[in-house]
């Protein structure tokens, strides 16, 4: 892989030791939420560090640690992606744009699409393409040993101030991927998160109240 253009703590404006320590956690939680437009801005790659440093310390089994993150950063291998991301992309998409020409179609439905497909079209625009990929068991790859590192990485982004999503659907060419990014068969790639400085403000997404899905002793709903 490439290396990024940008350099290790480059912006002397941020305190990166400090930042984000301040965010209490419930509120880091109730506002972390998916960003997919994302300015251009570098990075400072020590920021990545910070970020992903927070995702070491998730839990998992046997305290086997299994995680391991790529940040790709350079131009050619993030314009790379990028071409192969919208073609998988727009076969993805194509049933919701369809959808989409209803004038009944649900407007949360509508931003949601709306901001997938900017995510695609400037894909390699965004600073920072964090690549995470685990070991495997048995032969089979443990995806949700990974998870919790993962929500890590997103909840220490929205800390910082970072914008941040998670997708998979790179592994629709997922071998390909991986042998670019340098890892062996045993290591394969599980998830990708896009990481800049949001277009849009964080704040707490909409959710339908807890009440609606906790229940005691045993599940009562239809």
């Amino acid at each position: 892989m490439k290396s990024g253009s940008y350099e290790m703590d480059s912006s002397p404006l941020l305190d990166l030791e400090r930042l984000g320590e301040d965010v209490p956690l419930l509120e880091g939680i109730r506002t972390t939420r998916a960003i997919r437009r994302l300015g251009n801005g570098p990075v400072p790659l020590g920021l990545i560090r910070k970020v992903v440093e927070a995702g070491t310390f998730a839990p998992s089994g046997g305290n086997r640690q299994p995680w391991i993150y790529v940040a790709v950063t350079g131009e050619e291998d993030k314009a790379w992606f990028a071409e192969r991301y919208r073609e998988v992309f727009s076969a993805y998409i194509a049933p919701a744009r369809q959808a989409a020409q209803s004038p009944d179609y649900p407007a949360a439905k509508r931003r949601n699409m709306e901001s997938a497909i900017y995510l695609a079209e400037h894909m390699h625009e965004v600073p920072v393409l964090l690549f995470v990929a685990g070991w495997k068991r048995r032969g089979e790859p443990q995806h949700q040993a990974l998870y919790p590192s993962i929500q890590n990485v997103l909840l220490a982004c929205r800390a910082v101030g970072l914008g941040a999503c998670i997708t998979s659907l790179h592994l629709a060419f997922g071998a390909e991927v991986d042998r670019r990014l340098g890892l062996s068969e045993d290591r394969p790639t599980a998830a990708m998160l896009p990481i800049g400085w949001p277009l849009i403000p964080y704040k707490r997404p909409v959710r339908r109240s807890v009440d609606e899905c906790l229940f005691y002793e045993r599940y009562k709903g239809g």
